[in-house]
């Protein structure tokens, strides 16, 4: 009697090497760094090297040098701070922006200023954070700007259209005066008061 041999499970053969399933390569954000000190680039360096998907590709201390570096670096997002000894941060952004629009500028200060704040959406920036930022929600602020969203509050930017439109009429208005009128609107209170007062608008301070 012939005895039967009942097959077991199919075991996947084996492929070549070439022809295995493997991971799908990472296309690495390309990450620009602007800030004056250099403990504070070294410490971003750090930090975003550790991350799979980002990768430094140069890094600046002064306005003159971003200018000069960035456009040849091609990076999608820029980190940039704010105050430089040679100029701002928000004059490369606005530059930037201008030759090369598809980078997204991530503006990082010290200070939560208003007036800086507006300059820096005016320039087109992606974001505004306090360098008390925490590192994981930098690393996850960059990945979002990187998508194309945007990390300005929608107060903010009702803010700063209603600063616009405010800006507007006062021009209007003062634009419809002549001679001695118009020099006693420049210099009477309501005129120096409205120039002095910026629009109230909340920060959000990331934790």
């Amino acid at each position: 009697m012939r005895a039967t041999h009942r097959a077991g499970p199919r075991l996947e053969e084996e492929q070549p090497v070439g022809r295995r399933r493997g991971k799908i390569p990472v296309v690495p954000i390309r990450v620009f760094l602007l800030d004056d000190h250099e403990l504070v680039r070294t410490g971003l360096r750090t930090l975003l090297e550790t991350e799979e998907d980002m990768e430094i590709v140069g890094e600046a201390g002064t306005v003159e040098t971003a200018l000069a570096r960035i456009p040849p670096t091609h990076p999608d997002v820029a980190i940039l701070d704010v105050r430089l000894p040679d100029g701002s941060g928000i004059e490369v952004c606005r530059e930037i922006r201008s030759l090369m629009p598809e980078t997204a500028c991530l503006m990082l200060t010290s200070y939560a200023d208003d007036d800086a704040l507006f300059a820096a959406i005016m320039a087109g920036a992606a974001g505004y954070v306090l360098k008390q930022i925490g590192g994981m929600d930098l690393v996850a602020d960059i990945r979002k700007v990187h998508a194309g969203g945007s990390l300005l509050d929608p107060s903010l930017s009702k803010a700063l259209l209603e600063r616009m439109r405010r800006g507007s009429e006062e021009d209007e208005l003062v634009g419809r005066l002549t001679g001695r009128r118009r020099r006693s609107w420049t210099s009477s209170p309501r005129a120096a008061r409205i120039a002095r007062s910026p629009p109230r608008c909340s920060w959000r301070k990331r934790r």
